[in-house]
């Protein structure tokens, strides 16, 4: 091997991966590492790939050359990169300690032609620090207005391209493997409305209430459901359904924060993929809210991603990747954490179920779409980002299938004990 500053990328691999690694990669330079009949070949494209992991040595880094095409693995579907994903994740148990002089190495070479700054994909969004510096405190409402139209005013004819004709986001509920998207999604509205035991002429509040679907079911039923979201788009598509349907009478959507509702004594609340958003160290706040605006005896379904292992005091889960491209401000707290938030709020938590299978299901789901409609995709929010919405969910469904996340439903209410009989 040669020393010093004289690297080729193959020797550089080398000092990272056993030689039995089942993987091969051909780097611009020429020069190779692993057999030419590995079933998974990689191809470092540019030197900007490097430069990337020189810069930024961790996800960032590998995010940034995938999407810039400086990274690539052969034969991988953009749209739906899972298996790709899957073969790359089962090549960690080859990977070699780091020492600081295989480090220094790797770091010489890349050097030794100069230093050059990687380029940034224009779908990348500003880091925390720079949003703080802008004046967007984590979790304002200023600061959530923003972030969450960075996710979801896109295009809605994009999320169609992979939600389906339901328009349902967060994981659907199937009854098996064979059952259909848009069945599972409205087997997921039934399941939240069924715990609710909501009856015809009650109010339902949905925070965080997307495109309508939840919103549009209630109403079917009878019950009087008012949605409020963020996105000015989701807004105004849930509104054109709820005419469509004929159910202004039962049915409202409103752009309105939910710490703006002016109504109160809602007979149930309904928190679907909305405490994400909130930051985990609003979590009490925003339970203490929810109680505030439920009648006594009220309900709250509140179903959201978590963490699957506590982590101290609360601290939130995190991910770089997922705040510069596509929930800023997002992170993840556990379901023990979760629960306990509930319970202090003043809820009795009732019921609780971990749904983390149905959800790498509902990515897969999503993925196909995806794939089957990435021409339509590509057109409406360019190459590089419906890029990277095929990496973040087929990456969610490996997460959830390696149960490094989960997603749980927890029904509460509001208890008003009787008075003690004598």
């Amino acid at each position: 091997m040669a020393n010093g500053k004289a690297m080729t990328v193959g020797e550089m691999a080398s000092l990272f991966l056993d030689p039995a690694t089942p993987v091969r990669i051909d780097a611009f330079d020429g020069s190779h590492f692993g057999p030419a009949d590995a079933d998974l070949k990689v191809k470092i494209a540019t030197p900007n790939c490097m430069y990337q992991l020189l810069a930024h040595p961790n996800e960032i880094g590998i995010v940034r050359s995938y999407i810039l095409g400086d990274f690539d693995v052969d034969g991988i579907d953009y749209a739906d990169p899972y298996p790709a994903m899957r073969k790359l994740v089962s090549l960690s148990k080859y990977v070699r300690p780091l020492t600081p002089t295989s480090i220094a190495r790797v770091s010489a070479g890349i050097l030794s032609h100069g230093f050059k700054k990687p380029p940034v994909p224009a779908t990348e969004g500003p880091s925390k620090f720079a949003r703080i510096k802008r004046g967007l405190m984590p979790h304002t409402e200023k600061a959530d207005s923003e972030t969450v139209s960075f996710h979801y005013d896109m295009s809605n004819e994009f999320y169609a391209d992979f939600l389906g004709s339901s328009m349902t986001y967060t994981c659907a509920v199937f009854d098996n493997e064979h059952m259909s998207l848009e069945d599972a999604q409205a087997n997921k509205l039934r399941l939240i409305l069924d715990k609710l035991d909501l009856q015809p002429g009650q109010r339902l509040l949905d925070i965080g209430c997307g495109w309508g679907s939840m919103v549009i079911t209630a109403a079917r039923r009878g019950i009087k459901a008012l949605g409020v979201t963020l996105s000015k788009e989701q807004a105004a598509y849930a509104n054109e359904w709820i005419a469509r349907e004929g159910l202004q009478d039962l049915a409202e959507v409103r752009v309105q924060d939910y710490r703006e509702v002016p109504e109160h004594d809602f007979d149930g609340i309904c928190s679907i993929g909305m405490m994400e958003h909130v930051g985990v160290k609003n979590y009490q706040s925003y339970f203490e809210e929810m109680f505030r605006l439920l009648k006594p005896m009220g309900r709250l379904l509140n179903h959201q991603i978590t963490i699957s292992h506590d982590k101290p005091h609360g601290k939130p889960g995190t991910d770089e990747f997922l705040d510069r491209y596509i929930f800023p401000d997002g992170d993840l707290g556990a379901p023990g954490f979760i629960e306990s938030c509930i319970h202090d709020a003043g809820f009795n938590v009732v019921h609780q179920e971990n749904l983390r299978q149905h959800y790498a299901l509902t990515l897969h789901h999503w993925n196909q779409n995806l794939s089957e409609h990435w021409d339509d995709a590509v057109k409406q929010v360019g190459f590089e980002r419906a890029k990277v919405w095929g990496m973040y969910m087929a990456a969610c469904a490996l997460n959830f299938e390696l149960d490094g996340i989960q997603i749980h439903q927890f029904l509460s209410l509001i208890h008003i004990s009787e008075p003690t009989r004598h």
